[in-house]
């Protein structure tokens, strides 16, 4: 049936969004890698400290990324209930249609058969089951509709204000790093803040743990 093949089409493309933001969170994570290593190596106190502690902000980001791709995956199974529910129903549909035909048929070639009368008795149960079944399946539509998308829009909350949370102790620790011009020959002012460098991260942590929806 149509209808199912839309919903069927549409929990496929989710699984598409599901695997991006997976794969979102996989590239930042490495970059945050990368980040480090590349900091490590410019033999300059200051970038190495920042871009590590830069670094660990955005493979947290990329964990963050990859908890939104979990959330987004338990949303798609509950849109599936739908899926599976529409799809027990058409039998139901199939049948009526099926018992409706056939007496239609017979009308127009023997409308005096006594086959007729236990055929519309049959249409009449085909109906009232088929009455039961489609409510249930209205009720669990909208039911699992409205679960589906909370469930989705409460994850894109609690993403986007730990993402906020991440990128503000991140401009913190970028605040650290003097990028003061000096002119050869003069030496720049030693870095100092690697204590303040752990603090910060230390609060980033504090609160992620401690954020609420």
């Amino acid at each position: 049936p149509e209808l199912s093949k839309r919903l069927a089409r549409l929990i496929k493309s989710e699984n598409n969004l599901i695997s991006a933001h997976e794969a979102a969170g996989k590239e930042r994570v490495s970059i945050a890698t990368q980040l480090s290593e590349w900091g490590e190596q410019t033999n300059d106190e200051g970038i190495s400290d920042v871009s590590d502690k830069v670094g660990v902000i955005l493979s947290e980001m990329g964990e963050q990324e990859d908890n939104y791709a979990h959330a987004l995956d338990e949303s798609r199974s509950v849109l599936k209930t739908v899926r599976n529910t529409e799809k027990s129903v058409q039998p139901s549909r199939d049948g009526k249609a099926k018992i409706a035909d056939e007496i239609a048929r017979l009308k127009a070639k023997e409308p005096e058969t006594a086959k007729l009368v236990v055929l519309e008795q049959e249409l009449v149960r085909a109906e009232a089951e088929n009455l039961v079944a489609e409510a249930q399946l209205t009720n669990i539509t909208r039911q699992k509709l409205k679960e589906a998308y909370q469930a989705e829009f409460l994850a894109t909350i609690e993403r986007a204000d730990k993402q906020i949370i991440l990128a503000r102790h991140g401009l913190r620790l970028l605040d650290l790093l003097d990028d003061t011009p000096v002119v050869p020959g003069d030496t720049r002012i030693p870095y100092v803040h690697a204590s303040q460098a752990r603090q910060i991260l230390n609060d980033a942590e504090d609160d992620l743990r401690n954020w609420r929806p």
